[in-house]
């Protein structure tokens, strides 16, 4: 199947005509949105298990389902199926890898040993592409994990191991953010918490904030290395009580000047992140967005273009957030072809983004200041119907990607000549 390139130049004529209507420059949106780099999960690649050859995932929520044909078995691997999700999704993006992800040249290298040579080759693979990198910890499926508490543990020598951990941890994203000249954000989420109803709350919150404090009593380049903490509402395992709540981090990161980590899987599924934005940004500099689609219960599903994911972009473009939200993403489905869901997930949040960067702000924002509701109301529920697609197409072709599902046919290729030769 072809490009069909005259139809869409003259898609977006005519689609940079009816913007013009509304006061938008559709060209001026696309040069905004191609500034935006998307932080993209490695682990989709591989089903979060990472290269310490431990296949059993444990943790909170720590599951990925299905068994499609394919998946990365090398660190190779990944990053060949990680390129050719990229060379699928237009702009320039970031890679977000886990501390599993090490290469240790077989040796065994415990996590509270590990360093910036550890990384190397995934330094030098990103500097080759002209990729910036991030950074998380990984405080699940290690022995030292599996009661279910790392760095909130009333058991000394546990919780210091943790704390070790971490401290390696920022180092490393430090020599990552220095190597590559961009900085990198290195994310804590651990799955800490009780299944049922504890008796004491305060304690293991008391010993998180001590083990926190300890870690980032470290001094690095901030220059280099963004510190992240992230929340979440329960988990498979800590249904009852999550030490790490919002609440507790939300404050820690107001006291302590570090980037609050929203994951949009890890709230009640009532609850939207979009409205947490603009409330958290009154108290801080910065945010991390990990963006994700729980159905249900955290289940991290492939991120789809629904009207959560465009009010979270459009939250992001009304405020005047673009240089302060970090976006990032955080799925994994092992039921379909991996390199794909990146591509659908990854092309949707740019898509949202997009939306956003199209809408006619300052006429909404003069109606609302006239207060006149009613013509407010009656804009937003135009503006659904715009040729936005068109614009999305010529966004494509600009990035040299297949428009509309053109790419699905490289993914096949790519599966046929690749994923399906794996054992």
């Amino acid at each position: 199947m072809n490009v069909p390139l005259k139809e869409i130049e003259q898609a977006y004529t005519s689609a940079k005509k009816y913007y013009e209507y509304f006061e938008v420059d559709t060209d001026t949106a696309l040069e905004k949105l191609a500034n935006i780099s998307i932080s993209i999960h490695c682990w989709q690649g591989d089903d979060v298990n990472g290269f310490e050859n431990n296949s059993d995932l444990t943790g909170s929520g720590i599951q990925a389902t299905g068994n499609y044909p394919g998946k990365a078995r090398t660190a190779d691997e990944l990053r060949a199926d990680f390129l050719k999700a990229l060379s699928q999704i237009p702009g320039r993006h970031r890679l977000n890898i886990h501390a599993i992800y090490a290469e240790t040249g077989g040796k065994h290298i415990d996590r509270d040993e590990l360093a910036p040579e550890h990384f190397a080759d995934w330094i030098a693979w990103a500097k080759e592409n002209g990729i910036g990198m991030d950074f998380n910890p990984t405080f699940f499926s290690h022995p030292n994990s599996d009661d279910g508490f790392t760095l909130s543990s009333r058991n000394d020598k546990i919780r210091q191991f943790w704390i070790n951990h971490g401290v390696a941890c920022r180092r490393i994203g430090e020599h990552i953010g220095k190597e590559l000249k961009t900085p990198c954000i290195t994310n804590f989420w651990i799955p800490d918490g009780f299944k049922d109803i504890p008796a004491d709350r305060k304690s293991h919150r008391q010993l998180l904030k001590d083990s926190l404090d300890e870690i980032f009593s470290h001094s690095i380049e901030s220059r280099n290395n963004l510190d992240s903490i992230e929340s979440k509402l329960f988990g498979i395992g800590s249904e009852s009580y999550v030490v790490g709540s919002h609440e507790f981090y939300l404050a820690y990161a107001v006291a302590n000047n570090k980037l609050l980590c929203l994951d949009t899987g890890h709230f009640h599924p009532t609850e939207i992140v979009s409205d947490k934005i603009s409330s958290v940004l009154c108290q801080l500099d910065s945010i991390l967005l990990h963006v994700s689609r729980g159905v249900r219960w955290d289940s991290d599903h492939v991120v789809i273009l629904s009207d959560e994911l465009k009010n979270i972009a459009l939250e992001i473009v009304r405020g005047d957030f673009l240089d302060r939200v970090h976006i990032g993403l955080d799925f994994f489905d092992a039921s379909i072809n991996r390199v794909a869901a990146w591509v659908i997930g990854t092309r949707n949040m740019i898509k949202a983004l997009l939306y956003a960067l199209l809408e006619p702000r300052e006429m909404l924002q003069k109606f609302e200041n006239e207060d006149d509701f009613t013509a407010r109301l009656a804009l937003m529920e135009e503006l659904k119907t715009l040729p936005f697609g068109a614009v999305w197409d010529y966004y494509c072709l600009k990035h040299d990607v297949p428009p509309g599902i053109l790419w699905l046919n490289e993914i096949r290729k790519y599966e046929n000549e690749s994923l399906l030769k794996r054992a």
